[in-house]
């Protein structure tokens, strides 16, 4: 196990750097916004989309509108519709696995 784990370590590098910034980054948005720091931690654990964690900041922030936060969440996750769209040749003819491999 250790073997593997120092084989992959240094393909983790350039990603951990990239979502420590970010992290790091919303923590101080959310601290300077007026939050607890159990707000970000609670919400990186929740909200799936990365993205929406930042607007949620604002939403929060706002009059509380459901439909508002609705819309802005399907409209930034919509992107991963792309996504998907060029992943559709390749679970071409799956079957019954097709469901469960859109799904992940």
């Amino acid at each position: 196990m250790m073997k593997a784990f120092r084989c992959a370590f240094p393909y983790t590098i350039p990603i951990f750097a990239g979502f420590w910034f970010l992290g790091l980054t919303y923590g101080i948005y959310m601290n300077v916004s007026g939050f607890s720091f159990w707000y970000p931690i609670l919400m990186s654990l929740t909200i799936f989309a990365g993205s929406i964690e930042f607007v949620t900041v604002n939403m929060l922030l706002g009059a509380f509108n459901p439909l508002q936060a609705l819309a802005m969440t399907l409209m930034i996750n919509a992107r991963h519709l792309f996504y998907g769209l060029s992943m559709l040749d390749k679970y071409k003819g799956m079957g019954l696995k097709k469901v469960y491999l859109r799904n992940r």
